[in-house]
Formats: C-alpha cells, sequence, structure tokens
C-alpha cells in the first residue's frame, strides 16, 4: 500500500502540474490572439488600449501563477517524499522529547512557515511590479510587512487554539476524535463569520459608515424591499492599498454589514451601485452563503472521518516519506497532500460558483435595472483590467465567475 500510495501521489502531482501549466499557456495564448480586437459587445464602451491593457495584465499574472505552481510542486514533493517533513520531525524531536502536543504544533508550525516564505516572493513581486507595472498598487513596502504582521498574529492568535483542540483531541479522545474536532471547528467558523466584520477586518481596513444620504437611503430602500437586514453601510478604504473596486456583504446574522470599496464609490453612479447592490442582495436571496457554508462544513465532515481512519495506517505515513507514525504528522500530512488529490474537482466547484452567479444577475435584474447593472460590469471590468476573452477550458477550471461576454449577454436579454 506505501508503494502504491507513493506512486499513486507522484503522479497526481506532475499531472496537476502539467495540467495547471498547460491550462496557463493555453490561457495565454488564448488571450494574447484576441489582443488586438475588441469584441463587439464592448466596443463601444472599452477602447482597444485598455483591452490590450487587460490582456497584458492577464497574461503577466498567468506567467507568475505558473511559476509559483511549479515551485510549489517542487516544495510539497520535497517536503513529502523528499523527507522535508521527517527532517523537522528529527530536529524537533531531539530538541522536545517530552511533550508530543508542543512538538507536534512545532513541527506542523514550521511546515507552514516554509510554505509562507516561499509564497512571499511572490506575492511581494505580484504587488510591487505586476499590479505596480499596470497602476494597481497603492501599497508601500512598510504596509505590506505591516499587514504581513498583522496576518501572523491574527492567524496566530485564531489558529493556535484550534490547533492545540485538534492535537489534544487526537491524542485523548479516543476513535471518535475526529466528530469532536468537527463540532469545535464549525463553531469556531460560525463565530469567526459573526465576529469578523466587528473586531478582526479594522486590524486591517478603516471602514467609515456611507455619509451620502441620498444614495444611503436609496440602498436602504432596496434593502427594505428584499427583506435583508443589516448592522450598516460602511465604505472601506480600499484604495489604500490597490485601485480595484468591489462591494461585498460580510457577516453571518445580527451582524451582517454592506460593504463597499471607496474605489467602487468613486466610479459607479447611484443606478449603477443599486444594481450591484442588488446582486449581492441575490446571492443572500438564493442562501448561497448559507449553502457554501453547509457545503464547508459537509467537506470538512468527510474529511475529517478520512483523516481518523488514515491516521492509523502505517503507509499513510511511508508512502508520503514518514518514517515514524505520530497524530500531527497525519494532521499535517493530510492538510498538504489533500489539495492535490482534489484537484479534479476544481471544475464542478468554479461551474457551481458560476451557476449562483448567474442567479444573483437574475435576482438583480427583477430588483434593479439589468441596464445599469451591464455598466456596472462593464466598468469594472475596464477599471479592474479583467479580460474580456478569456480562454474557455482555463475558465471552466479556475473561475468563479462566468466570462464577461456569456455574462453581459444574459443580462442584455433582460433589457429586451
Amino acid at each position: 500500500m506505501a508503494h502504491t500510495l507513493t506512486i499513486t501521489f507522484i503522479t497526481l502531482l506532475i499531472a496537476t502540474t502539467f495540467v495547471r501549466i498547460w491550462l496557463g499557456r493555453r490561457h495565454i495564448a488564448h488571450v494574447q490572439s484576441h489582443r488586438n480586437q475588441v469584441p463587439h459587445a464592448f466596443s463601444e464602451n472599452i477602447a482597444l488600449e485598455a483591452h490590450q491593457k487587460a490582456a497584458d495584465y492577464t497574461t503577466d499574472k498567468t506567467k507568475l501563477a505558473l511559476l509559483e505552481a511549479s515551485v510549489q510542486a517542487i516544495l510539497l514533493a520535497a517536503l513529502t517524499i523528499g523527507g522535508g517533513l521527517q527532517w523537522i520531525d528529527d530536529v524537533w524531536r531531539n530538541l522536545i522529547v517530552n511533550h508530543e502536543i508542543a512538538r507536534g504544533a512545532l513541527v506542523i508550525v514550521s511546515a507552514m512557515l516554509v510554505s509562507s516564505l516561499i509564497d512571499l516572493p511572490f506575492e511581494y513581486y505580484k504587488t510591487f511590479v505586476v499590479d505596480e507595472k499596470f497602476g494597481f498598487n497603492k501599497m508601500t513596502p512598510a504596509m505590506f510587512f505591516s499587514d504581513l504582521i498583522k496576518q501572523s498574529v491574527v492567524g496566530i492568535i485564531l489558529g493556535a487554539p484550534i490547533l492545540f483542540a485538534a492535537l489534544w483531541l487526537m491524542q485523548g479522545a479516543g476513535a471518535y476524535w475526529w466528530l469532536y474536532l468537527w463540532i469545535i471547528w464549525s463553531v469556531f467558523n460560525l463565530l469567526m463569520l459573526a465576529v469578523y466584520p466587528t473586531f478582526i477586518a479594522p486590524f486591517f481596513n478603516k471602514f467609515t459608515p456611507l455619509e451620502d444620504q441620498s444614495l444611503k437611503q436609496r440602498i436602504e430602500t432596496l434593502l427594505t424591499k428584499c427583506g435583508f437586514k443589516s448592522q450598516g453601510l460602511f465604505v472601506m478604504d480600499g484604495s489604500a492599498r490597490s485601485s480595484h473596486g468591489n462591494a461585498y456583504f460580510t457577516g453571518f446574522g445580527a451582524s451582517k454589514r454592506v460593504v463597499f470599496f471607496d474605489t467602487l464609490l468613486d466610479r459607479l453612479n447611484p443606478d449603477e451601485i443599486e444594481a450591484v447592490l442588488a446582486h449581492e442582495l441575490g446571492h443572500f436571496k438564493h442562501h448561497h452563503v448559507i449553502k457554501r457554508i453547509a457545503m464547508m462544513f459537509f467537506i470538512s465532515f468527510v474529511g475529517l472521518a478520512l483523516l481518523g481512519w488514515l491516521m492509523n495506517q502505517p503507509w499513510f505515513y511511508t508512502g508520503l516519506g514518514v518514517s515514524e507514525m505520530s497524530n500531527y504528522m497525519a494532521l499535517v500530512l493530510f492538510l498538504l497532500v489533500s489539495p492535490v488529490f482534489l484537484f479534479v474537482l476544481r471544475p464542478i466547484m468554479a461551474s457551481y460558483s458560476r451557476k449562483n452567479e448567474f442567479e444573483a444577475d437574475s435576482y438583480a435584474a427583477e430588483h434593479a435595472d439589468a441596464k445599469y447593472l451591464i455598466e456596472a460590469l462593464v466598468k469594472l471590468y475596464r477599471d479592474n483590467a479583467s479580460t474580456l476573452t478569456p480562454d474557455p477550458l482555463h475558465s471552466a477550471f479556475y473561475d468563479s465567475h462566468p466570462p464577461a461576454s456569456i455574462r453581459i449577454s444574459k443580462l442584455a436579454a433582460y433589457t429586451s
């Protein structure tokens, strides 16, 4: 079994990396082949220069993502079958002999730290080279590293209790430890949904109440019409870090907030803002958030049950480059290799997400003017340099939103 797992893992790792590179190159070629012609549906609103900027921005981002995918695959192989995790374990085992939970936490944190350090140069390059080149970056290096430190602190404060709870339950809670952990994990996530908008998000961005009274009244009328109750309407200082624009709902239950990027409010007129909000309300009315939470809970339930079985199988460890069985090594191995085995589900998940977007668009067309949603989307495509001509196969694997041409054509049917 160990040999079979090794061969299967290596084969899947190579195959998924190859597919990601092939899809990325195909995407670049497709986007560049349409670079010099604005699609007819957008020709009146998007200039050729803006279309070419989007094509080049997409190309540069995709090239960077392909390099990152290759490096991540090499790192994953090095940590597992290459013996990296075993080496980290040996180091901490020699330093901390008598406390398995503490040693396990340090092994897991060390592995995650190595992975984060590998990812850091790519994130820095994307921000200060790619986004800077196309005029999107507003961050300074000081702000970049300040955010990194804040994220690390928040991650430790929130993640450490869950990690220690997992290791403690794995060690002493018996055969159904995974079920107890799943309950704790589910409650924790629901709690985070409730407290994140009020207590965590302001740690990274400034949120101020929407001051435009005319727009505020218009939005509140739409919220009432759609039966949506929120804690308030807020503007986020997105322009402090990027010129990209967006709007979203956040929170859960009574803590729900409507948040607009300041960049979005600067670009769209009130009719367009109302249409964008109607789209977001469509997600609420179709229970997309609740459905995704339920899906996440189901996947985590199945995953933890599977881990509960795998941790007692010696071949699971030896097949992935680890010589000694331990609870913490089972956990970190599972976290590292499961994305490789689940890659095949990516297009299914992306398709489901695009279906949700179409449903939200349909709802928006019923409660606002589809014409204004089209106008808003076209502005966002242009100002965010989103390609209008993605490769269909690449889009099927990766895009959570429908391609621009398909989305606009469906919305246009509501205006006729």
